[in-house]
């Protein structure tokens, strides 16, 4: 822990087993580790890294360990951090209705009837991921057509960045009020209190059985994946109190990624008595491009408003203040460029209050921070804000024909998630997935912001690795985990990969690698067209909690 951080969770959290007890040496591999550049063994003890070095010396530890891993060639890494999930909803994508790959809106709706026979007994369908900018249709499912697909029966279907949804007339009639609630216009999908409302009515008929199914299906996939650890991002306006410490006591019994949890409220006692390590995450200052929700100094290209404003700057100040004194971190949801705007002036006023330094050790953070100009890069650099940012936005929904140079026009669209001029100022990246607005998938992200639509934010893949694993444990004020060091945590994945490449020093993105050995081997090659790692297996504290069938 850096000195004069706020002690986010400096032990192994509750909301993972015990450390294991045994004594491991991994052999005949490649170790990642900064600790020696061309390691190919490791040793881990109670939970823990005790080792890592060449091949030669790994005879040494042979007799005294408990299990010799003979590695055949595979890359041990640090597991993978996502950084904000949702992980009830991401479950429920996986195990129900997934419209996210849906071609059309026709192919949209034999999904829903599909699904509604399938499910006969669900007391309401939920799905999720549509996405009408990407439909020759280029509109949402109208309520009529749903309620046919469905034969009448509840249905919650959210848009792709959830901040919009469409519903059959039965879920609606269910909310008393609903029409005369802000986000409700007839005709067109429900943002804002419109939303939240129907949104919640929708996930009060999951029952705890359904709930937990679909935690721990999200949670087995990551660790599929080589993902070690979770930040969820919970809240009221999100999910519940029941949702988010069923999740907790879920991880805490059994082996999986470890999470750590954020409750979006500024009520900071109840974060505290939900367990959570913040009164952070998707606390809204704004919402989303997609649904014309996110917050802009200009009108959209394609909308005659500039979006919706749910905090302004003094809000933002009074919370950052009031979770500094309290010693927890605070952390808003913010994409437009108004919305990060009021961000930075209430982050600013709150140092005004308690004081810089203490702003900074507190590590605050920023969830999608997609907008940002020189200036608010400037000023998450000077006030220490963490930007937890998701590089798979700019692979879905980039580019000159993208969703964002729809809703923006092409000029501005492409100053979006500037990730190489972030680095270059000094601000801490951690990187996710939204799931389920954009599916789990490490190696993926890594080669997004490595290969950004617009070239000058490309970052090395150096740097990309190490904001997916160790900037999320410096996103909790943790700076001894994510890294394959004696000492740390033993959270590891094994991979079966391509060949390793070196990425050359000089190379343009790799100026802002944060990694100094940016010209050894130790990363395979993620350019477009290749393969992606396959994970091996997944171990956290010393437990494996996923295996790959050998067979």
């Amino acid at each position: 822990m850096t000195s004069g951080a706020t002690p986010h969770n400096d032990h192994d959290p509750a909301t993972a087993p015990a450390p294991a007890t045994r004594t491991v040496l991994l052999r005949g591999g490649d170790v990642h580790s900064p600790a020696d550049p061309f390691a190919t063994a490791m040793v881990v003890e109670r939970g823990h890294i005790a080792w890592v070095g060449s091949e030669g010396a790994a005879d040494a530890f042979a007799q005294g360990v408990d299990e010799v891993v003979d590695l055949d060639g595979a890359l041990v890494t640090p597991a993978f951090t996502d950084a904000h999930v949702h992980t009830t909803s991401a479950g429920l994508a996986l195990t129900g209705l997934d419209l996210t790959r849906a071609a059309s809106l026709t192919e949209a709706l034999d999904l829903v009837r599909a699904h509604a026979e399938r499910r006969p007994a669900d007391r309401v369908l939920l799905g999720h991921g549509w996405d009408a900018a990407r439909w020759p249709e280029r509109r949402a499912p109208h309520r009529e057509e749903l309620d046919r697909a469905t034969g009448g029966r509840p249905l919650y279907l959210s848009r792709i960045d959830v901040h919009s949804a469409v519903v059959t007339t039965t879920l609606l009639d269910q909310v008393t009020g609903i029409r005369g609630t802000a986000g409700f216009r007839e005709g067109e999908p429900l943002t804002r209190d419109a939303h939240h409302a129907v949104r919640a009515a929708a996930f009060a008929a999951v029952t705890p059985a359904q709930r937990e199914e679909a935690q721990r299906t999200a949670l087995r996939h990551a660790a599929s994946l080589g993902i070690g650890s979770v930040h969820e991002c919970g809240g009221p306006e999100i999910s519940s109190p029941e949702d988010f410490t069923g999740l907790l006591a879920l991880a805490g019994a059994e082996p999986g990624p470890r999470v750590f949890g954020y409750w979006a409220d500024r009520d900071l006692e109840l974060a505290r008595r939900l367990g959570a390590v913040g009164a952070a995450g998707d606390l809204f200052v704004d919402g989303a491009l997609g649904s014309h929700t996110a917050c802009l100094h200009a009108p959209y290209a394609d909308a005659a408003h500039t979006g919706t404003g749910y905090l302004d700057a003094s809000a933002v100040a009074d919370h950052v203040a009031a979770c500094t004194e309290a010693g927890l971190q605070a952390g808003f949801h913010a994409i437009g460029d108004a919305a990060i705007g009021s961000v930075v002036e209430g982050v600013r006023a709150a140092a005004e209050k308690v004081g810089l330094a203490r702003i900074r050790a507190a590590r605050h953070r920023v969830e999608h921070a997609e907008m940002m100009t020189p200036e608010t890069i400037a000023a998450f650099a000077e006030l220490g804000l963490t930007a937890s940012v998701q590089p798979a936005f700019d692979a879905n929904w980039g580019g000159e024909d993208g969703m964002y140079a729809d809703r923006l026009g092409a000029e501005r669209a492409r100053t979006l998630n500037p990730f190489a001029a972030m680095l270059k100022a000094g601000v801490p990246l951690a990187f996710g997935s939204d799931a389920p607005v954009t599916d789990l998938d490490p190696w993926g992200t890594v080669r997004a912001a490595a290969f950004h639509r617009t070239p000058e934010h490309r970052i090395s893949v150096r740097a990309a690795f190490t904001a997916h694993t160790r900037g999320g444990w410096r996103a909790l004020g943790r700076d001894d985990a994510g890294v394959l060091v004696p000492g740390a945590p033993a959270d590891y994945a094994v991979w079966r990969t391509s060949e390793l490449v070196v990425q050359a020093p000089d190379d343009r993105v790799a100026r802002w690698s944060t990694d100094p050995r940016s010209g050894t081997p130790g990363l395979p090659d993620l350019t477009p067209g290749e393969d992606l790692p396959v994970c091996l297996a997944t171990v956290v504290g010393g437990h494996e909690v996923f295996v790959r069938d050998r067979d």
